[in-house]
């Protein structure tokens, strides 16, 4: 009887210390990414906003590249089927 006891009592503190380490585990992880956002360069709203352009650009830019391109391929593939039938 004086053994069971004992076991429960283990069982029980294994469980409490499982719970202690998973609320532990959980604000560490936030405390350590709070402390690598406090590390982070972050850019000036000027910086940002010209850096914003830049990506809009290229975006343009290679939607205008894609666009020819499938234009060009359609209109030969067309042509292709055309002289075919």
């Amino acid at each position: 009887m004086a053994d069971e006891k004992k076991s429960n009592d283990k069982k029980k503190k294994r469980v409490a210390a499982k719970r202690v380490e998973q609320s532990n585990a959980i604000s560490k992880y936030f405390s350590s990414t709070r402390g690598e956002l406090r590390k982070v360069t972050w850019p000036t709203r000027k910086e940002a906003a010209r850096l914003m352009w830049i990506v809009l650009g290229v975006t343009a830019v290679f939607a205008l590249f894609l666009w020819a391109f499938d234009a060009m391929f359609s209109s030969s593939l067309q042509l292709l089927l055309k002289s075919i039938i």
